[in-house]
């Protein structure tokens, strides 16, 4: 492991394994071209988090692909994700124009600049599906959280993944239904993708959680920016839990408390119901 700046660079010890596998299949050139490609997606992400003002700790090469490691403060807005998730792909599309320009001029080996064009094209393709932790499951996630509780958001998102973890893991099963062999490749990141999300799903408590306990100082120092306060109209016995849970990322809410029909007994703030909470309950 290699730190630079703060940010830790590491590599799998599968990733290493396969890299030691390609000197022996004759692959190295092809598959080190693939390591350099992934590192400067990564890189983009990496560059736009701390342009940003976010800590990056760390860039892990995975065996399947690579992840940049963001420490998120509260401070993280669904525009500023998108922002980071896209950053990826960007780079890719820059390769991919450098690499066509290279073969306009007649620079390089043909052969190399095509496959530079091919590995950047599906890499690119591959991250924007939504399906969590890709880029493209980011990107979806940030945006159903302007429209969606924040709550809503994490288990609808993490459900949307495995469901298309499983969607390709079929596919790369559906050869042997007519005596073929399996893609392997498909099937190994279905199942590393539909682990995640599986974890993703049982995670959302905690994940929600921090958010939770996020909230107060964030939204205290950034309470002018916010505009108006987002109404929230509850029984007075409905339990916190489900009031929080209507929470949505990048609103300020006031909770009605109703005692009846037309029956207005207090108006609440968040930080309030949050504190009420945690004083008398565990994690929602």
């Amino acid at each position: 492991m290699i730190n630079f700046k703060g940010t830790a660079l590491s590599l799998h010890p599968l990733f290493v394994i396969v890299m030691l596998a390609s000197v022996v299949t004759g692959r190295f050139l092809e598959l080190l071209t693939l390591f350099i490609i992934v590192f400067i997606h990564e890189l983009g992400h990496a560059a736009a988090a701390a342009a940003m003002g976010f800590k990056v700790r760390a860039i892990q090469m995975l065996p399947f692909g690579g992840v940049a490691v963001i420490e998120d403060d509260g401070r993280m807005t669904a525009w500023k994700e998108i922002v980071i998730a896209l950053s990826g792909p960007l780079q890719n599309a820059i390769m991919i124009g450098l690499a066509l320009c290279c073969r306009w001029a007649g620079w390089g080996d043909e052969a190399m600049l095509a496959y530079i064009i091919q590995g950047n094209v599906m890499i690119a393709l591959f991250n924007l599906l939504p399906i969590l932790p890709l880029d493209g499951g980011k990107v979806l996630q940030a945006l159903i959280s302007l429209i969606a509780p924040y709550h809503a958001t994490l288990v609808w998102t993490s459900r949307a993944g495995i469901c298309g973890s499983l969607l390709m893991i079929a596919y790369g099963l559906a050869p042997l239904s007519s005596g073929g062999g399996i893609r392997l490749n498909l099937l190994m990141i279905g199942l590393f993708l539909a682990y995640s999300n599986f974890e993703d799903h049982r995670n959302v408590p905690y994940r929600f959680l921090r958010f939770l306990v996020q909230r107060s100082e964030i939204y205290e120092r950034n309470l002018e920016r916010l505009g108006p306060a987002q109404p929230i109209v509850a029984d007075s016995a409905k339990p916190l839990s489900d009031i929080m849970r209507l929470f949505k990322r990048e609103k300020y809410h006031l909770i009605y408390v109703m005692g009846g029909p037309g029956r207005l007994l207090a108006v609440v703030t968040e930080q309030h119901v949050i504190s009420s909470y945690f004083a008398s309950n565990g994690p929602p």
